[in-house]
């Protein structure tokens, strides 16, 4: 049984989907499919979230969702399919919510509105691929994916969700299913979700939980490259990974895999294929336990950081007492370093930039240390770094901090 993740661009469009339609009739006959929220749609639900949440209006967000979301239905169904139907009850849904008053909790509101995107692309694919005469079952993965109430970054509940997986994928070996990446649901079946990109990291726990034989991750590259290629034209393939080495690069930053993927896969020896669903005969990436492997420089860009300087506002030194401190207000506003410097009489970290969480942190170190920041910045990681691998990323920018060991370099720069 194999584990297949379609991301928002493979099903962007119905075009988009069409192609889909035709990977499954290809690769998928049984199993679990995992589908995200289509396009660019949680990055629009993200800014109506954040209108909602400070009573602003946010009609034109709500606007924009349902009308991306009917001109594909409009494609690719009749008007007496079912589907117009459990369209409209989903935007009811979405309506009733926006018409109470927000809580305090921002991520909690986040979670229970962002959701709507895996929703929603979930049921229209299940839908069109039904009518195309698959026997697909659409599941509520917030059902059996149980996590705690850590809104926007659930922790998973592995005992629980092991067992329910098996009960709401019974016979996943010979019938075919597909549910939504991303999202799950605390002890209270109140929505949450795993963290921005998380629909792998779902894949995974489905694959841990029914021992898959694979995941496999349909990806608008043919695999894992050396670079973005929007950011590095040509950049080449890499043919085979490990899976320390797929951890290292998603640590610095690589947004081919989430971070929290290899794990679980790990843990039971499950391969991970990343594939271009743009060109099936390519075989991308395998990443499995195979020893490291002599592998070119990989560089790795994190965008919008906000590199952050603090110091005793008695001039003493940086102390353990100190650090122990700043990383306690970090935790409890859930924000996590992505570098961090320090000197005698100083700290620095770089975070990636959240406009919630960011000036609350700011604002509460501020009342016990002097605090400076820049945003704005990009974190510039090159693993396997060789000489001369840095002049072509570093041109024309100004290196606020660097870093250096035997094999990786971190900059940050504007």
């Amino acid at each position: 049984m194999i584990v297949n993740k379609f991301g928002g661009a493979s099903i962007k469009s119905s075009e988009a989907i069409q192609r889909m339609n035709s990977i499954c009739s290809e690769f998928m006959q049984h199993g679990v499919i995992v589908v995200s929220a289509m396009g660019k749609t949680t990055n629009l639900l993200e800014q109506l979230v954040i209108n909602y949440c400070k009573e602003t209006p946010y009609d034109k967000y709500r606007k924009e969702f349902e009308l991306y979301h009917l001109q594909i239905i409009e494609k690719l169904f009749l008007r007496d399919n079912p589907i117009f139907q459990l369209f409209s009850v989903l935007l009811q849904e979405l309506d009733e919510k926006l018409l109470k008053r927000p809580g305090f909790n921002f991520d909690f509101e986040y979670d229970q509105i962002v959701s709507f995107g895996e929703l929603l692309s979930t049921k229209i694919v299940a839908a069109y691929l039904n009518q195309q005469g698959k026997k697909v079952t659409w599941v509520d993965i917030r059902n059996c994916l149980k996590t705690d109430s850590t809104f926007r970054e659930g922790r998973v509940d592995w005992e629980l969700s092991r067992k329910l997986m098996v009960e709401y994928f019974p016979d996943a070996d010979s019938n075919l299913y597909l549910t939504q990446g991303f999202i799950g649901s605390d002890l209270n079946n109140l929505t949450t979700t795993l963290g921005r990109e998380g629909s792998d990291f779902t894949a995974a726990v489905i694959a841990n939980a029914l021992n898959a034989e694979k995941v496999v991750v349909w990806k608008d590259v043919p695999g894992i490259l050396c670079a973005d290629p929007d950011w590095i034209p040509d950049t080449p393939k890499i043919d085979k990974l490990s899976y320390s080495e797929a951890v290292e690069l998603a640590f610095y930053g690589a947004r081919v895999i989430h971070p929290k993927t290899i794990k679980p896969l790990q843990n039971k020896n499950i391969p991970l294929q990343v594939r271009s669903f743009l060109n099936t005969a390519n075989q991308g990436t395998l990443i499995d336990s195979i020893k490291n492997q002599d592998t070119p420089p990989v560089y790795i860009k994190k965008e919008q950081q906000v590199l952050i300087s603090i110091k005793p506002k008695d001039y003493s030194f940086i102390i353990e007492e100190n650090l122990s401190h700043i990383f306690g207000i970090l935790a409890h506003q859930q924000i996590k370093v992505n570098l961090m410097q320090n000197s005698a009489l100083s700290f620095s970290i770089a975070v990636d930039s959240n406009m919630e969480r960011v000036p609350k942190v700011i604002q509460e170190l501020k009342l016990y240390y002097n605090v400076k920041y820049n945003d704005g910045l990009d974190l510039i990681t090159i693993r396997h770094n060789q000489a001369g691998a840095e002049h072509k990323v570093l041109e024309g920018k100004t290196i606020l901090v660097e870093q250096r060991s035997r094999t990786v370099a971190k900059f940050i720069v504007r």
